[in-house]
């Protein structure tokens, strides 16, 4: 059996594989002054500056750039972060983000090649499910 028909088949899944849809965008090339708030899913591929607080996911992609305090149930950076970033839930930095700002969640995980400069706060402890990554990473299937 594949990996990926064994993840299927045992419901291992990162944060962006639940995803449906986003049902807010900010575009490249765009700059958003101001908040978000309430229960959406929204993906930064333009600038933000302000402060927000999302019942839903927050996706900072490669070209987002957020300038400001971020609250949300999930974030999720691949792009920079310039402020603190709090998750109700797990806050995930991607290879190539550069944040600056402290991160807050019961939940971090880091992949290797992030940048982050600020402190990092896992108190909620009690709140977290643990779980072992058991999906082979493409590097590794790259290198048989």
């Amino acid at each position: 059996m594949h990996a990926v028909d064994l993840e299927k088949k045992q419901g291992f899944r990162r944060t962006l594989d639940n995803i449906i849809r986003f049902t807010s965008s900010v575009g490249e090339g765009t700059l958003f002054t101001g908040s978000f708030s309430g229960g959406e899913n929204i993906v930064v591929r333009g600038q933000v500056q302000g402060k927000s607080d999302v019942d839903g996911v927050v996706v900072i992609a490669n070209s987002g750039k957020w300038l400001g305090e971020l609250s949300a149930d999930v974030v999720v950076v691949a792009g920079s972060v310039e402020g603190d970033i709090f998750a109700r839930e797990k806050i995930e930095v991607q290879a190539g983000a550069n944040i600056t700002g402290n991160l807050t969640s019961p939940v971090i995980a880091i992949e290797s090649g992030a940048v982050h400069v600020g402190r990092i706060d896992m108190r909620n402890i009690q709140q977290i499910k643990h779980y072992e990554e058991k999906r082979e990473h493409p590097r590794d299937e790259a290198s048989r």
